[in-house]
This record gives structure tokens, sequence and C-alpha cells, in this order.
């Protein structure tokens, strides 16, 4: 075979650079026609078919089936010749991509590469198909030469010898019993053999030992009468012992009056069709660069698994993913990165490929092991412990020595209850606890931890819808003056009401919130509510209400757009500012002082109080913190804690956390800040506390949080108001 495979060239002008690819593929399989045809003209008949090209791989969705088209459509142009189909291949390669205006990345080659196998299958339907329309011929002719044969005997026997003798298929015709009596020249070519050496043997005597049981099978359809047809792609012996595949066609002739007469053979030679589709299932079900079986070739063997399972069949994956090498790829190039690839697949291959085994790419540095039949979850961690100590050898590549590591998400289980999609699912899930969990490790699939991420999934999911239904409340705790226990503040503390959860504490979907970037318009909401409530108060009780103290997260602290919306929402509610307060964990400060020290002064401008909330279980650099606007600082209640009894007895510890607590009131009452201490739970604690100087207390020795009307009527209680 031979074809002209012209270089592919690229132009400015995408419409001309199609027109030139056109023009190349039409010199290119011109010489292949089954009719003559210009290059002019073929440049016109294929002009569609470039078009259609370019569109499918632009298409969204994405259709391989259109390459599939493109294939039939080349047969209907009477390329028939499989040499055309080789020459288009020449060309089909990824410069294709930038001479038909398509980007030249990932995706894209991915979808040439599918449209290119599926161009190689619609061409071969097509010349299966006109094939088959060709025996349909012979068949009509076979048949016409029998109902004429009394009428026009010698004109009909002419008509059939024509045909018997030009065919390019292999004709045998059979007595009743499958011996030969006669064959036409093709047959004999097809078989190596003489019209001698086939008389009175039968066309099974030929067909392949793994496929004689099929073929004896069909023939005994047909002299029952149970088919008049039997169509088959099947492997034939020629005389010498090669092979060749050939599609046959198993037909009964009868009579006028139905009664069978003669059987007729008739051989296609499709070896050549079969080693291309061979050739291409291979490439479309590989991995070109590794040479490891691909996705899709996993996922078919990964559903015949579970389609052949019986009970108590179990199955397990190990999925692989390499850690930092995106870095290698950056740093080193594609090139090196792809050789690196290379080189774990094949160790892959050598550790754990074998029966009942099977190690597939399934997408850049993601490899995935199946194990079949596994006779318990230990069998799949061994494997994955051989994976990874195959993996921390060095590997040389372009004179560099380099070291890579991997993670694995192993599962086990018994196929019955299961499903692919499901066990792949869990797979993934588990490859990422093992790269969360530190990397160069496995992780085993665990149903509770699962649980528990998709509960973590659907609250995070569904939080800000929760927030437009206003399932969000707010409650309040009191902040006391230690010296005559009257109340001087509030903090406001968020609820989530959940429909079917109950009510969830902050600590149950803050950290949520904080991950999702939901915090920001959640913590709006909450000081929105906070100022309005407060104001409420302010307009009960004057001077004598609490001022209302709002948490701000990192998050929020970093939004450039927090003193706007702080200094819009004190307007809206009417709130002094002075009755406001904002607190910042210490960590949170300290971690964005350089960025939040602007903020900080714009609010400590307008009157906002500033309070730093936990203080004392970080770092706080004591030169920063004088720069800040701070007004507060609020003991975290770990160190307050240690200021209480344990069953009547003085805590051992006790002693030290009160100088702990000694110390920072002085630091603060240095920097002339006021300071609060939470957790507070005994009379003994704020007595001791008292005595220390601190200033302030909160916890629920004095009020639990409660919601706002409750925190109203204490107001008004102690005001008089109520009487």
């Amino acid at each position: 075979m031979s074809s002209r495979e012209p270089t592919p060239v690229t132009c400015a002008d995408p419409l001309a650079a199609r027109a030139e690819f056109t023009r190349a593929w039409a010199k290119a399989i011109a010489l292949f026609s089954y009719l003559p045809v210009g290059v002019l003209e073929l440049q016109r008949q294929l002009t569609p078919l470039v078009d259609g090209l370019r569109a499918a791989l632009l298409a969204e969705p994405f259709d391989a089936g259109a390459g599939h088209r493109l294939g039939e459509r080349l047969v209907e142009l009477n390329f028939t010749d499989t040499a055309a189909l080789h020459a288009s291949f020449g060309l089909f390669g990824c410069p294709l991509l930038e001479q038909l205006d398509v980007p030249d990345d990932a995706e894209h080659r991915d979808r040439l590469a599918a449209l290119r196998g599926a161009f190689a299958a619609g061409y071969a339907d097509g010349l299966r198909d006109r094939t088959r329309a060709e025996q349909e011929t012979i068949s009509r002719a076979v048949l016409l030469a029998r109902d004429h044969a009394e009428q026009a005997l010698r004109s009909s026997e002419a008509r059939f010898r024509a045909v018997f003798e030009t065919s390019a298929i292999g004709i045998a015709i059979g007595d009743l019993d499958g011996r030969i009596t006669d064959a036409n020249s093709a047959l004999l070519e097809m078989l190596g053999c003489s019209l001698a050496e086939l008389r009175g043997r039968s066309i099974v005597d030929f067909v392949h030992t793994e496929d004689v049981g099929s073929v004896r099978l069909a023939h005994r359809q047909l002299l029952r009468g149970n088919r008049d047809h039997v169509r088959l792609d099947r492997r034939f012996y020629r005389k010498h012992g090669e092979v060749l595949w050939t599609h046959l066609t198993l037909s009964l002739i009868r009579d006028e009056g139905g009664s069978p007469r003669y059987q007729v053979a008739m051989l296609e030679d499709v070896t050549e069709r079969h080693m291309l589709q061979t050739r291409l299932r291979y490439q479309a079900l590989h991995d070109p660069l590794t040479g490891l079986p691909n996705r899709a070739l996993f996922l078919e063997r990964l559903q015949a698994a579970f389609d052949g399972a019986t009970d108590g069949t179990r199955i397990g994956l190990c999925y692989l993913d390499l850690d930092g090498f995106k870095v290698i790829n950056d740093s080193l190039g594609h090139h090196l990165g792809d050789k690196l690839l290379g080189a774990v697949a094949s160790r892959l291959d050598r550790c754990v490929s074998g029966p009942d085994r099977l190690v597939a790419r399934i997408g850049g540095d993601e490899f995935v092991i199946l194990v079949e039949r596994t006779g318990g979850t230990q069998e799949v961690i061994d494997v994955a412990d051989r994976v990874l100590a195959a993996l921390v050898l060095p590997i040389r590549i372009g004179g560099h020595e380099l070291t890579v590591t991997g993670s694995i998400g192993v599962v086990e289980r018994a196929i019955v209850g299961t499903a692919p999609a499901d066990l792949m699912r869990d797979a993934d899930i588990t490859l990422y606890w093992a790269k969360g969990d530190g990397k160069g490790r496995w992780s085993l699939f665990d149903p509770d931890r699962t649980a528990r991420e998709v509960a973590r999934f659907t609250l995070s999911a569904t939080m800000p819808a929760a927030l437009d239904r206003g399932e969000f409340r707010l409650d309040y705790q009191p902040l006391v003056r230690l010296s005559d226990g009257a109340v001087i503040g509030v903090e406001a503390l968020v609820r989530w009401h959940h429909p079917t959860l109950g009510t969830l504490s902050p600590g149950e979907f803050i950290g949520l919130a904080e991950e999702t970037g939901t915090i920001v318009p959640l913590g709006r909401w909450v000081l929105a509510q906070a100022c309005r409530q407060a104001r409420e108060w302010h307009d009960l009780a004057g001077e004598l209400a609490p001022f209302v103290s709002v948490n701000l997260s990192v998050l929020q602290l970093r939004d450039p757009g927090l003193v706007d919306d702080v200094r819009r929402i004190l307007q809206e509610s009417g709130l002094p500012p002075r009755r406001l307060q904002l607190e910042l964990t210490e960590s949170a400060v300290m971690s964005q002082v350089d960025e939040a020290l602007g903020a900080l002064h714009a609010l400590a401008d307008m009157d906002v109080r500033i309070a730093i909330d936990d203080f004392g279980t970080g770092y706080s650099n004591l030169a920063y913190l004088r720069r800040l606007p701070v007004h507060e600082l609020k003991i975290a209640g770990s160190f307050v804690a240690g200021l209480r009894d344990i069953d009547g007895v003085r805590n051992p510890q006790q002693p030290v956390d009160e100088q702990i607590v000694a110390a920072l009131v002085s630091l603060a009452h240095t920097l002339r800040l006021t300071v609060t201490a939470e957790g507070v739970e005994t009379s003994a604690q704020a007595y001791r506390l008292r005595e220390l100087g601190c200033d302030h207390a909160q916890g629920w020795f004095y009020a639990k949080p409660a919601p706002a009307d409750e925190v109203t009527r204490d107001i008004a209680g102690r005001t008089g108001i109520a009487d």
C-alpha cells in the first residue's frame, strides 16, 4: 500500500489553513477512489467533511459519533481501498488542531483522538455495509438464476456464471450435506486450494478450531429450516495453515415448492480490516504515553467484573495520585514530566499486574489499580504497600534523580449491594483523605467518615439558602461588671435552626462558613441583626442598655468592604457607634495585622469599640498590640477554668493559672485596656477574678445565652421600666 502524507502546513488565515488541509487530504487519497475523480472535484467533496470535523471538535457537548458519520461518508464517496483510511490517519495528527483553528490543549487532543477512532470505526462499518449490499446482489442473482432456470436456462446460467466467476467474494456451492460441489476462483485463491481439493469437502473443514462449534451450529440451523441465512465473522485456515478473518454468509437455497435444494457459502476476506480494527481498539483503550490501559478500558473491565459477580465476590480499588507532580512538571518541563509518568507506569505494571489485576492511567498523574475477586481488605492494602515501596526508589531521567511519592485511596468490599460508580466515588474520596492526612500514604475507606464528610458538605451547600430562608437566629450572653454585677453589654451568638437537624451551635457550622466564604454574608447579617436589636434596647433604656459585641472572622477582616458595611449598618439601625463592640480573635488580628491596621483604625475613628478575643492562647507581638486601636482584651476561658476547684478540692494548676491571669490583667491595664474574663462558671472564679483586678466577666455563672426577648425582659426589670 502506498500513500502520500504531505507535511501539514499552517496559515495565519484560519480559512486558508483549512482549505490547504483539504487540498492536502484530497491529494493524499485521490488514487484510492473506486471511481476516477479529479483533485479539485475531490477537494470540493471533502470540504464538508473538514468543516464537520472542526465542528465536532468544538461542539458542546462533545459527540465522538460525528467522527463515525464522517468515516461512513468517505466510503460513500467511493474510497473503498483501506489505503484511503491510512492516508487520512496520517493527516489527522495533533497539528490538525492548529490547521482547523481549534485550541491545542489536552481536552481537544483527547477529542481528536476519540474522533480518529470513531472515524475509523465509521469507515469500517461503511465498508461492511457496502459488502453486505454486494452480498445481497449476489444472493438475488443466485435466486434469479434458479427461478428462471426452466424458462431461460442458458441465459440465467450465463448470468450466474458471470457473477459467480467475477465476484471478489469467495463463493462455494454445496449439497444438503454440506459437501462442496463448486467454488469460484476468488474462494480458491482465498483458501489457496484447487477446485479438486475442495470438491467433496465441507466448508466447515477450513474453519478455525476455536470457531468450528459456532459454524456447525449455524449449519444445523440451516438444514433444520430454522433460518435461511446466517452471517458470522469467523477465522478460516488457508491450505498451509495461515489464518484469515472472513465475513461468512451461509444461505439455504430452496426450490419452487420450498424444499431445500443446495447451500451457498460466501466468504469475504476481512483480515486487513480486522487487524485495523484490532489496532484501533488497542489505541482507543490504551494510554499513548504510558501504554497502560486507559479510563475507557478500566471502566469496561470494572463493569465486566460487576456483571460476572456472584454472591460473595469481592472487589478492590487503589486510586493513586502522585504527590507534587505539578511542581516537577512546571520546574523541569512537560517533556521530563511525561518521561516520569512513563517510568512510574512501568513500575506499577511490574509490581502489580497479574491475574485479576489491572493497572490503568485514568488521566494526568492519576492511576487506578483494580483487584478482582479479592480475599479481603488486607490483600488490597498489601497492593497499596507494594506500590508505595516501589515509588520511593529514585528515578533517573534526563540527568535528574527524581523521587516521587503517592497518595492512595483504598476501597475493598463485596460487589453485592454496590455499583461501579459507588466504588469509584468512594476511592476518590479516600484518596483525598490520604492527601489531607499527610501524603505518601494510603487511607482505607471509612463509611462513618464519609457520612460525616457528606453531612459537612450538605451543611455548607445549604447554608446560603438557609440564610435567605431566615433559619439563623441570635442569642445574647451578658457581659457583667465584676465590681457591682451590673450588665454592661451582651455578646451576640448565632444559632442555626436547621429544619431537620435541629438547633446547631456555632461550633457546628462556623468553620464550614469560613471554608466556603459564606461567613462574610452571614457575618454581615449577624452584625445588622445585632445592631437593630441593640438600638431597640437603647430606645428602651437609654444609657442603661447594654452595648452589643459581635464577633468578626478572619475572612471578614480581609473583606475590603468591612468598614463601609459597618458604617452603613450603623446608619440604617440608628445605633450609636459607641454601643457596638467588634471582637476579633488574637490569632486573626496578629496574622492579618498589617492588612487590617487601616480598617481597625477606621472603625475606631467611627467610635466603634475593638476587643481581642481568646487573648493568651496565641502569640502576640506587643509592639503591634500597642499600635492597634484596641479597647478591650478578653482572657480565654481555658485560663479561667484553672481558677475553679475540682470536686471541692483546689486545682493544683490554680496558682499557675492565677499568675497567668494576673499577668494578662496587668498587661492590659498597662496598655490602658479593660479586661473581660470568659467562661466564668462559679462564684469562686468570679471572686478570684475580682481580686486579680479583672474588670468584666462573662459565663454561665451569670447567664447562659438567651433570645433577645429574655434580655429585653431583664433590662426592663433592672431599670424599672416594667413597672
